[in-house]
């Protein structure tokens, strides 16, 4: 270790945290980026397909390059960064210093730190957290570690699959193993509308034939030592199987796509508050919890659609990080109506700088001709239309709030209204 104190210590070496050291670094900090992997740029180095950086570089860039580009400004400012390393337990006595504990090759040790920025990632749902029922034969996977097989080890992990769920990690391997000669018999979402973004449906699936099944769900695997088949059953508008309509398909993997979790071990760990809709922590306008001094960013805060999403919030944690001074906080709810599937952040802090506000919303359904309306203690202060909303893509909404006469009892609404409730 070159120092044993830091301003801040961002733990995640993916997109989140490089934006975030790099931003707090040129902020003045003094900053230590620790990451568990040998490499960094996190899930990016296994997503070989392009499409990533078109907000930020105007260009379509392989998931290696997107994040080379980063790892490049890191290194530029030869800023510390240490791989293969745990962070084990954070403490902050007498609210005081941050202290991370963790261990590396070298042994164990423990920093010091004003701000810590948590970018730690998500995780994949496994088939447990599905309730799939049968044998554990070999044979079934994660989108993410089938990913990693074919595209990191060049290993095949299937010659004939079925996928589970329309998540766009799934989709996008629809496409990479029927590429590499797998035969994919179909993609099966339990929901009655696709979890994925439009573009990667039209071209993962429709593209090259690749079925999809709606209100369709995997009930059953078989096979002893590896996988034979799966049973697959009609869901009814509940997501409940429908007796009666289980058939069965043979194949030698299941590959499931069924959703991502924030990892927030550590978040916990702290006693941060965390929200119901997002898995992830409730934050204010300069990404700081509910804990001050510890900020979120990237997939640890919300799952994003965008990684260009994640660098500009990785930036904007690093920024606020480097800037952290104790102070009392003034917060504001930010209460979404049950029409959104969930809204970044929850709060936001009339003690700093508030505007620009930019926040991030899902709807909860397929939305058409709809309109978000903001208020403030019942008073509209802002509105938006939108020809359609899909909750598989995340909306991106840069707000003046300066005239919104803000107090500390205010009571801020965001709401999706139809045509016809829309206020004339």
């Amino acid at each position: 270790m070159t120092a044993s104190f830091y301003d801040v210590i961002v733990i995640g070496g993916g997109p989140a945290g490089l934006a975030a050291a790099i931003s707090a670094h040129d902020e003045g900090a003094k900053v230590l980026l620790l990451e568990r992997e040998a490499r960094l740029g996190g899930i990016l180095k296994q997503c070989i397909h392009d499409g990533f950086g078109l907000l930020r570089f105007g260009e379509k860039l392989s998931g290696p390059e997107y994040a080379e580009r980063f790892i490049d400004e890191l290194r530029a400012r030869q800023i510390e960064a240490r791989t293969l390393t745990f962070v084990t337990k954070i403490d902050r006595p007498d609210d005081g210093a941050f202290c991370v504990h963790a261990v590396d090759r070298g042994g164990v040790w423990t920093v010091t730190a004003k701000a810590l920025v948590l970018a730690t990632g998500c995780r994949e749902r496994t088939a447990k957290q599905v309730s799939i029922h049968g044998t554990r034969p070999a044979g079934v996977f994660t989108a993410g570690t089938a990913q990693h097989f074919t595209n990191l080890l060049g290993l095949m992990p299937t010659r004939r699959c079925v996928i589970l769920g329309s998540g766009d990690i799934g989709l996008i391997m629809a496409r990479r193993l029927t590429l590499e000669g797998a035969e994919v018999l179909g993609v099966y979402e339990v929901k009655p509308t696709p979890s994925g973004l439009t573009r990667n449906l039209h071209q993962c699936l429709y593209d090259y034939d690749i079925p999809l099944y709606l209100s369709h769900t995997v009930t059953r695997v078989f096979g002893a030592d590896r996988l034979e088949g799966v049973e697959i059953a009609e869901v009814d508008d509940r997501m409940r199987p429908i007796p009666g309509t289980e058939r069965r398909v043979d194949c030698d993997a299941l590959i499931l796509s069924v959703g991502l979790i924030p990892e927030n071990e550590l978040a916990e760990s702290l006693g941060v508050r965390l929200d119901g809709r997002t898995r992830g922590p409730v934050c204010d306008n300069d990404c700081m919890t509910s804990v001050d001094g510890v900020f979120c960013c990237g997939n640890a805060l919300h799952v994003n659609d965008l990684v260009d999403y994640v660098s500009q919030n990785g930036e904007q944690a690093g920024r606020a990080a480097a800037r952290y001074a104790p102070h009392a906080r003034t917060l504001v709810e930010l209460q979404p109506s049950d029409d959104l599937l969930c809204l970044v952040p929850q709060t936001l802090d009339l003690t700093g700088g508030k505007d620009p506000l930019t926040v991030y919303f899902r709807s909860r359904g397929e939305e058409n001709a709809c309109t978000l309306e903001i208020t403030v203690d019942g008073r509209a202060v802002f509105s938006k239309k939108y020809a359609f909303l899909r909750p598989p893509e995340m909306e991106q909404l840069t707000l003046q709030t300066a005239d919104w006469g803000l107090t500390g009892q205010s009571v801020v609404r965001f709401e999706l209204k139809r045509q016809k409730e829309v206020r004339t």
